[in-house]
């Protein structure tokens, strides 16, 4: 039976939650999804959330503290085909954002939530996506509703979660409204012309409306919908600041006392999370130190000092299970182990032992393989001889808070951010990226951010020697034109006083015999010393059209394993393969109609550059 009025106000007044415009929000969802009742969750709930849902079997015990789910397997990653921005101006229309009429796509929405919760609890999860405080908070205040209970378990270690992050809002009408049904997920045509389902961002109502998915950004609207898209059109729409999908580290000079902090994009598969997570090589460990801040959003804005501020907006790690291991990612496995309360997603279980088993966390899978269930839940001892399928999803998870990550940093939870050294992009590419190219123009830094490019998954999807460009890593999160995007950059960036330093890195060189030119990891800490040596004027570099490149001696390798040869490939450029480049990078370009000036000025000044080169 759904719940009546009563009933809702019943709970809303249980959890203290005043604010009238949440409540009628609530009241409206309530009614309009059918939900049998309605549950206001905090952070304090976890426990019991926990235990309920081992006890529905939602969650499996995975080792003291831990905890394993597994989901749908046609609902296993982010859909781009089914994410849609959404404004009620046709203006806002980007080459990338899917753009659609809010009033189309509301009524879709709602028509496909219709009476979708009769029988469930309906979670209302007042969030908060910044520090309390922080200067952009206004913005960051959000309520999301959901029908599943595993998705209100994975919020709470992603977003700082409770009633009374709403309720002294300055404009108490200025939360993101949230909405997530989970949908008949067996029946939603996942895949097919008649796939049901549609993650939606109402940007300029900050209206979320999600249906047909319990998994990762398509579920935990805080995350992606909220902290990067919707973000992003605030950002916009407010000219205050920029919402980028970013990591934010900080490196100390223990001999000097002076902390840098360094933010940046990467594409997927490109090395984002490890440089997060990256600690200092063993050789240099005695003078630096490496802090974590978050891999995967920053919010950046200019403070009254005139500097450029970013902060990572989320509470929790939602990483990518596969390949990562002691050597690729050691603090990784420091913020999952036994008591973290990390949820993994959609890896290998087994049962009986209660471990979890992912693609890379070992050189060989378990064994014996008694026992083991794959991600789908099927065993691996019944497959056929010869079956080489993965036991964990190529996109499993794990969840936990950003206080587990064993080098989290000190201050990372003070409201006004840290002051940005150096901006950093950085794609996979085998060829004519060089280890890193340092970039002291505005212009030409916005310029290599909007041409970020990483080679294709497969080589079918583009011309031999053309990458799936990515601008500044935001592709799959745009939610307003790409040629507006590249105005706010340059007058968000240019209005700070002392501007960041932009670089491109490349830890992904190969040689001929397809081996890696560099060791990574860890040791890509020495490069990013060399960028803060260069702003610091303690370096000069070599000048090159398309960046300064180090000099061979001004990167400290002590300890590293490299080749002469090969040192001398990954720091110079093949003049003739960046020829190539500028030819694709044009046309890249010609999608975004009315593209500031300055950018095609930076264009062509390194095409000019590099034509003049030998």
């Amino acid at each position: 039976m759904a719940n009546t009025v009563a009933d809702v106000e019943a709970a809303l007044d249980a959890a203290g939650l005043k604010n009238q415009h949440v409540r009628e929000y609530v009241k409206y969802w309530a009614e309009h999804t059918g939900a049998e009742r309605v549950e206001v969750v905090s952070a304090a709930d976890d426990a019991r959330l926990i235990s309920e849902a081992l006890e529905a079997g939602e969650l499996l015990p995975a080792g003291e503290g831990l905890y394993y789910s597994r989901s749908y397997f046609k609902d296993t990653a982010r859909s781009e085909e089914r994410t849609i921005v959404a404004t009620n101006n046709p203006a806002d229309a980007g080459t990338y954002n899917n753009w659609r009429p809010a009033a189309e796509m509301t009524a879709l929405q709602k028509e496909n939530m219709r009476g979708a919760m009769a029988g469930k609890t309906m979670y209302v999860i007042p969030y908060l996506m910044s520090q309390p405080a922080s200067p952009l908070e206004r913005f960051a205040a959000g309520v999301q509703v959901t029908d599943n209970r595993p998705v209100v378990l994975h919020m709470i270690r992603m977003a700082r979660v409770g009633v009374e992050y709403i309720e002294n809002l300055q404009d108490p009408n200025s939360f993101v409204r949230a909405v997530h049904v989970t949908g008949d997920l067996p029946n939603l045509g996942q895949g097919t012309p008649d796939d049901k389902r549609y993650f939606v961002t109402v940007a300029d109502e900050r209206t979320i409306l999600h249906f047909g998915s319990s998994y990762g950004g398509n579920a935990l609207l805080g995350k992606i919908a909220h902290g990067l898209r919707q973000a992003a059109y605030d950002g916009w729409a407010s000219g205050q600041f920029l919402s980028e999908q970013f990591m934010l580290i900080g490196i100390t000079d223990k001999q000097t006392g002076r902390k840098y902090h360094i933010c940046g994009g990467f594409p997927s598969a490109s090395g984002k999370t490890n440089l997060a997570m990256m600690l200092a090589p063993d050789d240099l460990g005695d003078r630096y130190h490496v802090e974590f801040y978050g891999d995967d959003i920053a919010w950046l804005w200019v403070g009254e000092d005139g500097k450029l501020y970013a902060m990572n907006p989320e509470f929790g790690v939602f990483g990518v299970a596969k390949d990562t291991n002691e050597t690729t990612n050691p603090t990784a496995l420091g913020s999952i182990q036994p008591g973290s309360g990390a949820i993994f997603t959609n890896v290998a279980y087994n049962p009986q032992t209660q471990e979890v088993w992912w693609e890379g966390r070992t050189k060989n899978p378990p064994s014996p393989v008694d026992g083991w269930l794959d991600w789908k839940g099927n065993p691996i001892a019944d497959r056929e001889p010869g079956n080489t399928e993965p036991w964990a999803h190529p996109n499993s998870r794990f969840t936990t808070t950003l206080s587990k990550v064993p080098n989290i940093a000190s201050d990372f939870e003070e409201p006004q951010g840290v002051p940005i050294d150096a901006i950093i992009f950085g794609g996979r590419t085998r060829d004519r990226e060089p280890l890193i190219r340092a970039i002291t123009d505005l212009a030409e830094g916005v310029y290599d951010g909007l041409t970020l490019g990483a080679e294709a998954t497969f080589a079918a999807e583009g011309v031999d020697g053309q990458l799936r460009y990515d601008p500044m890593s935001m592709r799959p999160f745009m939610s307003y034109p790409e040629a507006a995007y590249a105005a706010h950059w340059l007058k968000i960036v240019g209005a700070a006083k002392d501007k960041p330093i932009f670089a491109h890195v490349n830890w992904f060189q190969r040689g001929e015999d397809g081996r890696f030119l560099w060791p990574g990891y860890r040791d890509n800490l020495r490069p990013l010393l060399w960028l803060m040596q260069l702003k610091n004027g303690e370096v000069s570099g070599v000048e090159t059209p398309v960046g300064i490149l180090p000099k061979k001696d001004e990167l400290d390798l002590t300890g590293v394993q490299v080749t002469p040869e090969d040192l001398d490939r990954i720091l110079s450029i093949d003049v003739a393969r960046w020829r190539q480049e500028m030819g694709f990078r044009e046309e890249h370009l010609k999608q975004f109609d009315g593209l500031p000036e300055e950018i095609w000025e930076a264009h062509r000044r390194v095409a000019a550059a590099l034509d003049a080169a030998k």
